[in-house]
């Protein structure tokens, strides 16, 4: 129901909600770094606990003002006490979410609008979510009309309505618009590229919170108001908000408007232009707490008639109008929060905002997933051998498959073909070194029918060509001895290849010597996407390489001596075709019983004397030992580090060293966009 209010009514709750904390928040932390294997501890071990009831994401309800209890609604918890259906069409979702009565509705699929601005007409007591990372509105959004209560939007990709009119006055495609409704939550969603804004909270709209989104690449972000009534109150935290021009957000008349740990970006360089920040219009009383603007031109405003109160904000590389005046109000006579610190926010949002593998993921796809085979030396398991067990799995598998591999070593080659996605191995022992999978063919190795020799690539110990895999908990390695067969040609071998897209290595080992880790593309204008976490890599020369978009975060990067006893060495070769991304080095550590200067950061490798390639390599929040040098990029096979893309970002340890024209480092705001969340894009790794 609505109504036409003079004054807001409220009723404090009695007790805090509790809300849930993004998977990629409760698994960071600060790791202690120490030398070669014991910087986690011998019996290091990342594991992801199993749901054993109704998962948290599907009986979560609302903070902030959507928490309140008024108007006959007892905050916000969507369709949660009625049936869960899964969709994957536009018929479907139209079907449930249009309904009398209430529904869970998981979006696993990318269900395109038909025609484009098409907004389904949600009624109330509904939450639709999507599953995982894999729930994707196109062209189009959702429409709450008046009355409308008690609807959650959640953990979706909203995306691509856009008209080629970039401050679009003719065509009203937002991502999620509401006119007299209430009791809304929208939550970890990512919102781009629409025709007109990404939110609208419209005509007496009331009791909306907005949590943990992303909202960019778009004219207006979020649009509040378009009434003469002084009646929305609405909650505004930990959204960033990113290459929009304005509204971000303009609040009109709203009774009581609170923003806090909101991260406001505007990129340098780009055709992208903010007009203004946050801005107070009409009636409003605005609270404004612990956000942070970035490169906002005029980042706060305000009317004459309104209110802003600013607390413990942050401005870097702002221009323009900052301004506040008037009174507010205090947001915990309405509820309980608390906020973050302001210095925290970025970093804090572009790990956590938008959808997450944990949300969305419902019991029976759970059961689905949930085939398990077993590999053991001693006979104990389904399969004595880890490329048995990969064989078993069949071809174009839709479900995850996890290999379970028991304490040993296993001297095999092991490879996972395209036609076999969603693969995990890993070892289940208390110890990443419990479980070991080592082979010694290096690229110059004759092939045992004389057809010749292995190659770089074909020298992989374990070679993996299928998306979406996993490795976990266990050591890949390749033991080639390097002294003892110095009559062959090539000594490059590799331990791990991969040459797929999202490929997630959790704590694991990756050893050898030169060549340790090929991270690939399954062709130059394929997409593949690598993130390793809580893991090491043991080499000397270009020992993590090629054209992936590779991440390797919180890990450490352990140096090696040279089979001779020398100490000299190239941590990187990046191939990254031109306008990807190509190796990011993050909160991760370098070091190694090498000497001092003796190791560069990386080389640009132009595979085949290819000269399109834009090799990248960037190396940000790391500790580096003194083996690095002063200099640390050079040139490889006549080309230039210097024409591609190599740099540092608040590097720390002995091996650091300040900008200059040999070491170049990142402006804060070029580092803004050398984020982990940049090179993962629409992909969010969790563990399966």
């Amino acid at each position: 129901m609505s109504e036409t209010r003079s004054k807001p009514r409220h009723r404090r709750r009695k007790s805090a909600l509790a809300v849930g904390v993004p998977l990629a928040l409760t698994a960071a932390g600060t790791l202690a770094y120490g030398t070669d294997f014991g910087v986690f501890g011998e019996d290091a071990q990342r594991t992801a606990s199993a749901a054993t009831a109704a998962p948290a994401w599907a009986t979560a309800t609302a903070d902030g003002f959507a928490s309140v209890n008024a108007l006959g609604q007892n905050g916000t918890y969507g369709g949660r006490d009625g049936k869960t259906v899964t969709v994957k069409t536009l018929a479907d979702l139209e079907k449930y979410a249009t309904a009398t009565e209430p529904y869970v509705i998981v979006v696993a699929a990318t269900i395109n609008m038909d025609p484009v601005g098409k907004e389904i007409k949600v009624k109330s007591d509904k939450t639709i979510v999507g599953s995982g990372t894999s729930g994707h509105i196109v062209g189009g959004g959702f429409f709450l009309g008046s009355g409308v209560h008690n609807v959650i939007i959640r953990n979706l990709t909203i995306r691509d309505a856009y008209q080629g009119v970039w401050n679009d006055k003719d065509h009203d495609f937002d991502a999620v618009q509401m006119d007299g409704a209430h009791h809304v939550w929208i939550d970890h969603n990512d919102l781009r590229n629409m025709a007109d804004g990404l939110i609208d909270v419209r005509k007496d709209s009331t009791y909306v919170t907005v949590s943990w989104n992303k909202l960019s690449n778009d004219n207006k972000a979020f649009g509040i108001g378009w009434t003469e009534n002084v009646v929305t109150d609405i909650t505004i935290h930990h959204n960033w908000i990113r290459e929009t021009e304005q509204r971000n957000p303009s609040t009109d008349n709203a009774a009581h408007a609170h923003l806090y740990n909101n991260f406001l970006e505007d990129v340098a360089g780009t055709t992208i232009k903010s007009s203004y920040g946050n801005y107070s219009r009409g009636a409003t009383r605005m609270l404004l707490e612990n956000s942070y603007f970035q490169g906002m031109n005029n980042p706060v405003i305000k009317d004459s008639t309104a209110s802003i109160v600013q607390k413990g904000n942050t401005f870097v590389s702002t221009t323009g109008r900052n301004e506040s005046g008037g009174t507010a109000f205090d947001p915990k006579a309405y509820y309980a929060y608390t906020p973050d610190k302001t210095a925290d926010v970025p970093a804090l949002l572009k790990s956590g905002v938008g959808p997450r593998g944990s949300i969305g993921t419902t019991a029976t796809t759970k059961a689905a997933a949930a085939t398990t085979l077993t590999v053991a030396k001693d006979g104990s398991g389904q399969y004595s051998t880890v490329q048995a067990a990969v064989n078993a799995v069949p071809a174009n598998n839709p479900a995850r498959v996890v290999i379970q591999v028991k304490p040993g070593t296993y001297r095999e080659l092991v490879k996972v073909p395209s036609n076999k996605p969603h693969v995990t191995i890993q070892g289940t022992g208390g110890s990443r070194k419990d479980t070991v999978i080592v082979y010694n063919n290096a690229a110059g190795t004759p092939k045992p029918d004389g057809s010749g020799t292995y190659g770089t690539g074909g020298s992989a110990t374990v070679a993996v060509e299928a998306d979406d895999f996993q490795a976990r908990n266990l050591t890949i390695s390749n033991n080639f001895d390097e002294a003892a067969n110095q009559s062959i040609s090539g000594h490059q071998a590799v331990a791990l290849r991969t040459a797929s897209d999202k490929v997630f290595l959790d704590s694991i080992i990756v050893e050898g010597d030169q060549d340790t880790l090929l991270l690939d593309t399954a062709a130059k204008d394929r997409l593949g996407r690598v993130y390793m976490k809580n893991s090491y890599i043991v080499g000397n020369v270009d020992f993590i390489f090629g054209r992936a978009t590779a991440v390797i975060d919180g890990s450490v990067i352990t140096l090696k001596k040279r089979w001779n006893g020398t100490s000299a060495g190239y941590v990187t070769a990046p191939s990254t075709a031109a306008n990807r991304k190509g190796i990011l080095i993050a909160n991760s550590t370098v070091n190694g019983s090498v000497s001092d200067r003796t190791f560069y950061l990386g080389r640009p490798w132009h595979a085949g004397g290819d000269a399109s390639l834009d090799p990248q390599t960037t190396v940000r929040n790391t500790t580096l030992s003194a083996a690095i040098r002063t200099t640390p990029w050079t040139d490889m096979s006549g080309f230039s580090w210097k024409n591609d893309r190599f740099a540092e970002y608040m590097n720390k340890g002995a091996g650091a060293g300040a900008a200059s024209t040999e070491r170049p480092h990142l402006t804060d705001a070029q580092a803004a966009g050398q984020e982990v969340a940049d090179w993962l894009g629409d992909w969010t790794p969790s563990a399966s």
